[in-house]
């Protein structure tokens, strides 16, 4: 079994291994699911987001991991926390969180138990002052669980990328500091 991170009740949070690419191409790479994140990826772009976050982990202690069902040992996911990293953005370098779960899973709660047991991790574990995350404003479920979680809007954020369609720009963010967190 690769590396654990974080366990939750429901879920094992791992770090991603090379093998894990044909996994994600295969349940996680949908149109339903990457519709507001850039459209559907090729199996070479999900390799490199891989290897960015094995070497986040190996450099910093931290990146994105894959989410696993205990009940099933299926992957159902993957979440976790890195650097942002778009040159667009205005904040390059904040500790940025994120998350994605397969479309069968959806509405069973599994963003909110990883990204709870994630934010704790990166507060007590990793140290981190403050998170964003990004998502744009068609992308109402991304950004209303982003409030659900006692993040707040910040529009001085906001940026350009012409990667993604038209219809998910401007990138908007979202972000939480500790003492946000510790009080909600």
């Amino acid at each position: 079994m690769p590396d654990i991170v974080i366990e939750t009740e429901r879920l094992i949070l791992r770090k991603i291994e090379e093998s894990d690419a044909a996994l994600q191409y295969e349940l996680l790479n949908t149109p339903a699911v990457m519709e507001c994140l850039g459209g559907v990826k090729e199996f070479h772009e999900i390799e490199a987001k891989h290897a960015k976050s094995m070497s986040w982990f190996a450099r910093e202690g931290f990146g994105f991991m894959m989410l696993i069902e205990k009940s099933t040992g299926e992957l159902v996911g993957h979440c976790g926390m890195k650097r942002v990293d778009n040159p667009l953005a205005p904040n390059v370098g904040d500790h940025e969180i994120g998350w994605l779960v397969r479309e069968d899973r959806w509405r069973h709660g599994y963003a909110n138990e990883s990204m709870r047991a994630v934010i704790n991790w990166a507060f007590d574990s990793i140290g981190v002052p403050y998170l964003v995350a990004i998502t744009s404003e068609r992308n109402e479920a991304s950004w209303r669980f982003m409030e659900k979680l006692g993040m707040e809007r910040r529009k001085d954020l906001d940026f350009d990328d012409p990667a993604y369609d038209p219809r998910d720009n401007p990138a908007i963010q979202y972000s939480l500091s500790r003492e946000q967190w510790e009080t909600k």
